[in-house]
């Protein structure tokens, strides 16, 4: 078998080595935008490069109102971070009391496999050993589920925190040229891409090494008690992306509809009372939200990995190089990236509109590359030359070559659905083109075009998941899969700073309208949120491609957790399961969507109810009511997400309990084979409609320029589409992937009691 060439002092050294380096490099990024000041003295003094240029620029724009602009600027962001963190704090105390419950839950369900005794047990796959008490794994998987759900939650909030202080500054960069605020939009994403994917990793590593303290040889017990830090994780994912998702998309389409069709005031009007509420909503959805949601499938893969492999040879001779080949794979993730994000941001200046939707690419391609070369100089050093990998009872011979293969398999199936799903949601290609021409005829084309354009992108996606299937449970059988999952993640803090960039642009475009600045800058914003549109659809294809490939790991580690030898479609036991599980995904988007529409419909009444009876308001003359808008989006949210966010987390445990391990595999199976395919149609879909809308107002082609302008009917036509979008592209879409990673990884946690205890309607009957 041979042994790895990284020692394990090296190891040990390594992982958190980079995961520091993660964080100061953030760090160092917060700092660089934190130099732009709101205030109107340094707004003008720029650092030395090209500082004669930035200066004139802002002379000739904004002439002797410069002071007045950035005070409205702060004032505004103030306001938008005010609502975004009053957001927060009362989504975190509901989500709070549900976390304690939920941990209680864990620990009674697993400790009482064996009745809360504290003697040592058989070993689950060496009855011949002796394993620690049923009762540590319950203390210990509580534990981590905390630790999980807490990672979760801080990541979300930090990533929060850095968009709302970055929005206003990349407006005012945006005086400067598309440059500078490209730079300043693109620092602010990579600083929380950075923190999350560093964080994700220390914490992990920290609570290996203080479980160890106690289960010392017990490899088995200590990565079954660690997959509850992907439980926890992805737990506070889900609320985080269904109650964000509700609160941006009830603004969205209630500011949206009375403002840009009925009343034909721009985008981000201050007039609308309810822009403030679509400014948090950016924030609170697509960063809090992707934030959790990408740092649950992070947490997941991880688990899924260390617990095949600790079943395994690594873990059966307790080689921690080999074992911890995973968060080496993240580690090198890191630097891989740190050295991607300085291309965009040191090494090529960017010039013109046009180059920044390739700047955005090249970061993908780039850290594909630079992680195909690091994945296999990890391979090389951290694995024996051959080893053995759990497979369904039996132990399967792999080399280190095949696992590379399997992670790079993954690597690559990321960047291939990231470029389909792009070609589909991105104006500058011919679907979207066709989508807006659509428009010509009216709404309901537009509808019609859209969908089939939504259901036609899934097909490569899915060839693209199913090939890396394929070929990694071929070399490495369950193992393969959950590593080719980490492999489309390794890269996660260039894609999570792209994704991020995304709504931060939107928010400056916002602030840029708000305080009344000139219309050259606000075209420049728009520039930098229509990249960030597509780029954003990028990130989801990556969210959804991987959420496939973790629960499909996880599912591997349930199967053999629960002792089931084969699942058999053909008992009735597991086909009523699968038939269950492919519904539950529509379900849970009927919730989500019906969500939307509801707080949506209030909105548009209290919007319609400023505009007719506060007089001088149409004028501007009068202020509108933000803060009622605001308060109608937070209570909808809050209320709203707890059905759908109850749906996903007691489905495993009542089907596990009353209907046994059998019918759960049904579900699991069913979930994730339906769930794929209507969060790739849905994301793609709302994408597609949003961009058609910004290719008809930017009206850059001849042919954008004939279905324009602003406000002619294939205009309305393409808000209306963009209107049905919203909630399937950040509702609906986002948070299926959520669901299927969520419900495999609480069976794997629960597998242990399901095993022994679950099944009671059989039994009886």
């Amino acid at each position: 078998m041979g042994s790895a060439i990284l020692s394990d002092l090296a190891t040990e050294i390594v992982i958190p080595v980079c995961a520091v380096i993660g964080i100061v490099f953030s760090l160092v990024q917060w700092f660089l935008v934190a130099r732009i000041k709101l205030s109107s003295h340094s707004s003008s003094s720029n650092n030395g490069k090209g500082a004669g240029y930035g200066d004139s620029l802002i002379e000739e724009e904004e002439g002797l109102n410069d002071h007045n602009v950035v005070a409205k600027c702060a004032e505004i962001q103030n306001a938008i971070s005010e609502g975004a963190t009053s957001f927060l704090f009362t989504e975190y105390q509901y989500v709070g009391v549900f976390m304690v419950a939920f941990a209680i839950l864990i620990f009674v369900f697993l400790g009482s496999v064996n009745s809360f005794s504290t003697k040592s047990q058989p070993c689950t796959y060496n009855p011949q050993e002796m394993c620690k008490p049923a009762l540590a794994t319950a203390i210990f998987s509580t534990i981590s589920f905390l630790l999980g759900a807490v990672t979760s939650v801080v990541s979300g909030f930090l990533g929060m925190k850095i968009a709302t202080f970055a929005n206003a500054r990349t407006t005012l960069e945006a005086r400067k040229g598309v440059g500078k605020a490209f730079i300043a939009a693109f620092r602010s994403g990579a600083v929380m891409g950075f923190l999350l994917a560093a964080n994700g990793l220390l914490v992990l590593y920290i609570a290996i090494n203080l479980f160890k303290l106690y289960y010392g040889d017990d490899w088995e017990g200590l990565f079954e008690a660690i997959t509850g830090y992907g439980l926890g994780g992805s737990s506070m994912a889900l609320f985080g992306r269904v109650g964000g998702g509700i609160y941006t998309k009830a603004a969205d389409v209630g500011a949206d509809l009375v403002g840009k069709v009925e009343r034909n005031i721009p985008e981000d009007d201050p007039r609308n009372p309810a822009v403030i509420a679509d400014n948090v909503g950016d924030n609170v959805g697509d960063i809090a939200g992707m934030g959790s949601d990408l740092f649950g499938s992070y947490a997941e893969s991880s688990c899924a990995a260390l617990v095949v492999a600790s079943i395994s040879s690594f873990g059966i001779s307790h080689d921690l190089t080999a074992m911890c080949y995973p968060l080496l794979v993240s580690s090198m993730g890191i630097l891989v990236c740190l050295i991607t994000t300085l291309f965009a941001t040191d090494f090529f200046e960017i010039k013109a509109v046009k180059e920044i939707e390739p700047a955005l690419k090249k970061q993908l391609i780039i850290s594909t590359i630079l992680m195909t070369v690091g994945v296999a100089f990890v391979s090389w050093i951290a694995l024996p030359s051959s080893f053995t990998i759990f497979n369904f009872g039996s132990q399967k011979v792999v080399k280190n070559w095949q696992l590379f293969l399997c992670v790079g398999v993954g690597l690559w199936a990321g960047l291939i659905i990231g470029f389909v799903t792009e070609y589909y949601t991105s104006n500058a290609y011919s679907p979207v083109q066709d989508v807006a021409d659509s428009c010509r005829t009216g709404a309901a084309t537009n509808v019609i075009f859209g969908l089939a354009l939504g259901y036609k992108s899934v097909i490569i996606p899915i060839f693209a998941i199913a090939v890396s299937i394929f070929v990694s449970f071929s070399f490495a059988a369950m193992y393969g899969i959950a590593v080719a999952a980490l492999g489309m993640l390794s890269t996660i803090a260039t894609g999570l700073a792209i994704d991020a960039y995304g709504p931060i642009s939107d928010n400056a475009g916002g602030i840029a309208e708000m305080a009344g600045m000139s219309h050259r800058i606000r075209e420049r914003t728009d520039a930098l949120d229509a990249a960030g549109n597509t780029t954003a659809a990028i990130g989801k294809g990556f969210a959804i491609g991987s959420a496939a490939l973790v629960s499909l790991a996880l599912f591997g580690a349930f199967v053999s957790r629960a002792s089931i030898s084969t699942v058999d479609v053909l008992t009735p036991k597991v086909f009523i399961g699968l038939l269950v599980g492919a519904m539950l995904p529509y379900w849970f988007s009927a919730m989500t969507m019906k969500s939307v529409g509801s707080a949506a419909l209030k909105m548009v009444e209290e919007v319609r109810r400023q505009f007719d009876t506060i007089p001088g308001l149409m004028e501007g003359i009068a202020k509108p009511d933000y803060a009622t808008c605001v308060k109608i989006s937070t209570d909808a949210s809050i209320k709203e997400m707890i059905p759908p966010g109850a749906l996903v987390m007691l489905t495993p445990l009542i089907v596990g309990t009353f209907f046994g391990v059998e019918t759960l595999s049904g579900v699991l199976a069913g979930s994730l084979v339906s769930g794929v395919q209507i969060a790739i149609s849905a994301s793609n879909t709302g994408g597609a409609w949003d961009n058609a809308k910004k290719y008809i107002e930017a009206g850059a082609s001849e042919h954008a320029r004939d279905l324009g302008p602003k406000g002619s009917d294939p205009h309305k036509a393409a808000v209306i589409g963009d209107t049905i979008g919203d909630p399937l592209k950040d509702t609906s879409g986002p948070s299926l992937n959520i669901l299927i990673k969520l419900m495999a990884v609480e069976s794997l946690v629960f597998a242990p009691f399901f095993a022994t205890h679950g099944g009671l309607l059989f039994k009886i009957f």
